[in-house]
């Protein structure tokens, strides 16, 4: 899967591959690689993951409130945390009940990150009663640029139980997988998520979203 997408990871050295077998299953597998020595290997055994409940959208086709995870190979981008310290090299955000991620589409402030008062309709709270954004990581999906209705606040996060559950869309893990991996991650290594279906990583994708 990874070689069959190799044009969209230049510049990347570490990666998370999430796959299944159906598109509509909402459990899949997530492997941790390494680029080394010009290869990719596996750096830990298969993680379970959670993502959206009714499985990965296709290519170019995930939507605001549609229950699917994105197709496609995105960055992983800013962290934010509930502790004042994490074992972890990435740069974190320590969370208040102030941060919010806009999901209405009609804001201006749509998928990005608000510290503070806004006017958007609706949004999500960083900050829960419950253990699912102790540790939540942005996926860059639709992102750069912002397209609305295109999908929103896709996150890897945490479990809410200590079994996995599925989502509205993001990727969930455990947390002593999530801090593994946090630990392992290298900023300068651009950390990125490679996610879809077996089939569709197996055909190759087209391009970057």
């Amino acid at each position: 899967m990874v070689k069959k997408n190799a044009a969209l990871l230049d510049g990347t050295s570490q990666l998370l591959v999430v796959f299944n077998e159906a598109s509509g299953q909402d459990l899949a597998v997530l492997v941790p690689m390494e680029k080394r020595n010009g290869k990719w290997q596996a750096i830990a055994p298969p993680m379970q993951a959670g993502i959206g409940r009714k499985g990965f959208a296709a290519p170019d086709a995930k939507r605001e409130g549609d229950n699917h995870s994105p197709t496609g190979c995105f960055e992983l981008g800013q962290l934010f945390c509930y502790a004042k310290n994490v074992d972890t090299r990435v740069p974190f955000i320590q969370t208040t009940p102030e941060d919010k991620w806009i999901d209405d589409p009609s804001s201006s402030d749509y998928n990005q990150y608000i510290r503070g008062t806004t006017q958007a309709k609706s949004y999500e709270r960083l900050l829960l009663k419950g253990n699912d954004y102790r540790y939540c990581m942005v996926i860059e999906y639709n992102t750069y640029p912002v397209v609305k209705g295109n999908g929103s606040a896709i996150f890897l996060h945490l479990s809410e139980f200590d079994t996995i559950n599925s989502s509205s869309g993001c990727v969930v893990l455990l947390q002593k997988d999530m801090e593994k991996l946090l630990k392992w991650m290298n900023p300068e290594s651009n950390p990125s998520i490679l996610m879809g279906t077996e089939k569709v990583l197996m055909a190759g994708l087209k391009k970057l979203k």
